[in-house]
């Protein structure tokens, strides 16, 4: 007897009919909706606790009424104008199509599970998942049922899913994988089968083998090699066919020579029963290529950038709030400048933006590498791809889809990975004359065994070619070079130009500006003294503290400077500034009810030579060059300033404060973070004068800046680095951004740019002595083709193995300093 056949005994919902899931309790069968319910019943029963379904009191809250509630949140997949990206039409019954990369799939019982579920809903006609790549391909009619629902249904059994749709060269890079695997393995079986039959050949001894026996053994292994030399090799071919047009002679030449001449050979001694068969070395030189090259491809994918990387930061949808003040979801492709979205805890930021009302932790880790999360407040910026932790959040959107950040980032890094540095370029160099000088060499070594021993000169010449292939060569700089980029992102230190590692691994000056570098850039008007001397043509008009920080507010607006920051709360519509223009270095000047105001140095503002009432940083505001207020800002230090400078200083490098800010500013900064060359009211000519004086007496410099002051000493900097918070002008200068705001990245990245140049010279050194050293060996006959094949395979693994120690690099500890006076910057 089955008791409540209509609904599910452990969660209430109807049982479809005929539901083959059962729960046995107390002997008595009970019915269960999905399979779900019957794994929770059978784990709670199987467990003991079979007494909970006697003395609950109510049914418990399934997930998928949950989702039920959240169910206006999967519409937007329902929108044509997301779904052409993603969904593809599938046969000419008007079937649809799309793959979703599934979080949360551990094992084949998930992908049973899923399959299971989707395959038992109406409209559905196929679905099948991916468990190697966690992704669900399904087939579905959309006449009968939406998008919506399969991810509303895949969200109901514990599953979250999102559009997989790579870009063309993820799709690339797919495809390039998944060959390079099957011809590993078809080199792989071939080189093991045609061993089997190359060992009874090796190891009998005179007249043990019959000579049928030989011919079947050469001739089954000449069955086994041709599919390893014209698929598994084919690569090599055809790169080497690709370096002989160009002109420029690359390691797969030789590869080329050494595989197609052995095969050729050893066929020709099949075919004629004339001379030795290689058919195992060749097998085995093109297995262990191809693994040492998987094996530098897999690294690279890991340790360097994506070609997806775009698609798996923002967030597919995103909530809009219209001007009725209701609510609209909406695929963030579509979002515009101004827009107002909202963003619920656990979402992500779909775009960046302005915090118009609320605050919340952000976790901005995909971005700056910090794991930490960081509190965001009304007025200040959030990032497209960080995640909304605690309260919900209203943001002005500033810059959308390929014009947010996270775009600009992944441009600049393909800009990095697009070229190389020096130290690169001079090992790709060797390798094109290295292998035209071991061309020289093998055609010299074929000859004089022509006179020495005709019938060794084959395999001489096969293990010359073979054991000094330029592979570990080729394969030093690249792969140093994608690891330790790999390992600065993960730092939060973004490298935009090729030679910016090398060139941090060479320095010995680092120069700090100081306003939003050593600073937080976060300034605070902390005092307003309005002047007291009435204005000439304005004597009826005294100037209070408001109006003073109105009109200078004003001014600011049109500034992106980190001190315009500072006045934002003071804001006020009704004035509103024209024809500002900023002057670099000094300050702001524009027109506001007929007379020309000016913010900025007292030099700057007026020519009467009026002293700042005291210490500190003070802003003069002029009205028509007559002085009218002082402003006195505060700007707090980085907690980790301290400790990076000292960390560079213990390192050996000298480090230097220059800065535009006043003299008793500026020394009272290099005081508290003990930084004994300084200097303070250098205009940008200023800082570019003293940057040429530096290296022109040999120094190499690394110049730290955020503002568009900053873009002459950056843009003549030996490297030049930007801050988070830097102008965009500053970060298209720059030769590395800090994505975080913790200085430290900086000491960091020149530890990991020395051990990344290290790395690349002893990988280098490894290359060049083992081919050396393997050439004259090889030439003198003692090295068979068989080890020749593996010998090339472990220089290039070596090098690979080597390189990939910067991923798992650890700087040394920075030592831990305090400042040494109360901060009043």
């Amino acid at each position: 007897m089955t008791t409540n056949a209509l609904s599910c005994y452990h969660c209430g919902n109807p049982v479809p009919d005929g539901a083959p899931w059962r729960i046995n309790i107390d002997e008595t069968p009970h019915s269960l909706c999905c399979p779900g319910c019957e794994a929770v019943a059978h784990a709670i029963v199987d467990g003991g606790l079979e007494s909970y379904y006697r003395y609950r009191t109510e049914m418990p809250e399934r997930p998928d009424e949950r989702q039920a509630v959240k169910a206006e949140t999967w519409s937007v997949f329902d929108d044509p104008g997301l779904q052409a990206q993603f969904v593809h039409p599938d046969g000419d019954e008007g079937h649809v199509r799309a793959t979703l990369a599934v979080d949360g799939i551990t094992c084949a019982a998930c992908a049973w599970l899923i399959e299971h579920r989707l395959n038992a809903l109406d409209g559905i006609t196929s679905s099948a998942v991916n468990l190697t790549h966690h992704r669900l391909r399904v087939s579905w009619d959309p006449a009968i049922i939406n998008l919506s629902q399969l991810f509303a249904e895949l969200a109901a059994i514990g599953y979250d899913a999102q559009p997989y749709e790579p870009d063309q060269a993820q799709t690339r890079l797919q495809h390039e994988e998944r060959m390079t695997v099957r011809r590993l393995i078809v080199a792989a079986v071939g080189m093991m089968q045609v061993m089997m039959f190359s060992i009874p050949i090796y190891v009998s001894g005179p007249g043990e083998l019959s000579e049928d026996f030989y011919a079947l053994f050469h001739w089954l292994s000449f069955a086994l090699a041709t599919p390893v030399v014209f698929f598994s090799a084919q690569p090599f071919f055809r790169n080497a066919l690709r370096d002989l047009k160009t002109g420029v002679l690359g390691m797969d030449v030789p590869v080329s020579l050494a595989i197609g001449g052995a095969y050729l050979a050893s066929s020709y001694a099949v075919l004629f029963n004339v001379g030795d068969v290689y058919f195992d070395s060749v097998a085995m030189f093109t297995f262990f290529l191809l693994f040492g090259r998987y094996v530098e491809g897999r690294a690279r994918r890991r340790s360097g950038h994506s070609g997806n990387a775009l698609s798996g930061v923002l967030p597919v949808s995103a909530i809009r709030l219209e001007a009725d003040g209701s609510e609209r979801i909406l695929p963030a492709s579509e979002l515009k400048v101004d827009d107002r979205v909202l963003i619920k805890p656990g979402h992500g930021v779909p775009a960046d933006g302005i915090i118009e009302d609320g605050e919340s932790s952000l976790d901005e880790s995909m971005l700056t590498g910090e794991y930490l999360p960081v509190t965001r407040r009304v007025g200040e910026g959030v990032v497209g791809g960080s995640q909304n932790m605690e309260n919900p959040l209203i943001i002005k959107v500033t810059h959308a889809g390929n014009s947010a950040r996270v775009a600009s980032i992944v441009d600049l890094t393909d800009r990095a990975f697009a070229s190389r540095p020096r130290l690169a370029q001079m090992a790709a160099r060797m390798a094109h004359l290295f292998v035209l000088r071991l061309l020289i060499v093998t055609a010299c070594v074929t000859v004089a065994w022509w006179f020495i021993d005709p019938s060794r000169m084959l395999w001489v010449l096969l293990s010359v070619l073979v054991v000094t292939c330029p592979c570990a060569l080729a394969l030093a700089t690249p792969t140093a070079l994608t690891a330790g980029h790999g390992q600065l992102r993960q730092r939060g230190v973004l490298i935009t130009r090729a030679d910016a590692i090398e060139s941090l691994s060479n320095v010995t000056r680092v120069i700090f500006d100081k306003t939003g570098t050593l600073t937080r850039g976060e300034m605070q008007l902390t005092q307003t003294h309005p002047i007291t001397q009435p204005h000439p043509a304005h004597s009826d008009i005294p100037l209070s503290e408001e109006h003073a920080q109105a009109i200078a507010a004003a001014l600011e607006a049109h500034s992106e400077h980190p001190i315009a920051r500072a006045f934002r709360p003071f804001r006020d519509a009704t004035l509103q500034a024209r024809n500002v223009r900023s002057v670099t270095g000094s300050g702001l000047e524009g027109t506001l009810n007929d007379a020309i105001w000016r913010l900025g140095k007292p030099d700057f503002a007026t020519t009467t030579g009026l002293a700042p009432p005291g210490a500190g940083q003070w802003l003069l505001l002029s009205e028509d060059a007559e002085p009218r207020a002082w402003f006195k800002l505060h700007d707090g230090i980085r907690e980790d300033a301290a400790q990076t400078v000292a960390a560079l200083q213990a390192r050996g490098l000298e480090v230097e404060l220059l800065s535009g800010d006043t003299q008793d500013a500026v020394e009272s900064l290099a005081a508290q973070l003990n930084i004994a060359t300084w200097h303070a009211g250098k205009s940008p000519e200023g800082k570019l004068a003293r940057l040429r004086e530096l290296q022109a007496s040999g120094e190499r410099v690394v110049m730290i800046g955020d503002g568009i002051n900053d873009v002459p000493v950056l843009a003549g900097a030996d490297v030049a680095i930007a801050m988070n918070g830097a102008t965009d002008l500053a970060r298209t200068r720059a030769d590395a951004i800090l994505l975080s705001p913790r200085l430290m990245r900086i000491f960091e990245a020149i530890d990991i740019s020395c051990a990344t140049r290290r790395i690349m010279r002893q990988n280098m050194m490894w290359s060049v002595c083992y081919n050396f050293s393997a050439l004259p060996l090889a030439a003198m006959g003692l090295i068979p083709p068989w080890l020749a094949a593996i010998g090339m395979s472990l220089s290039s693994l070596v090098v690979v193995g080597n390189a990939l120690r910067l991923t798992r690099w650890r700087t040394p500890p920075a030592p831990q300093v305090a400042l040494s006076a109360p901060v009043t910057a």
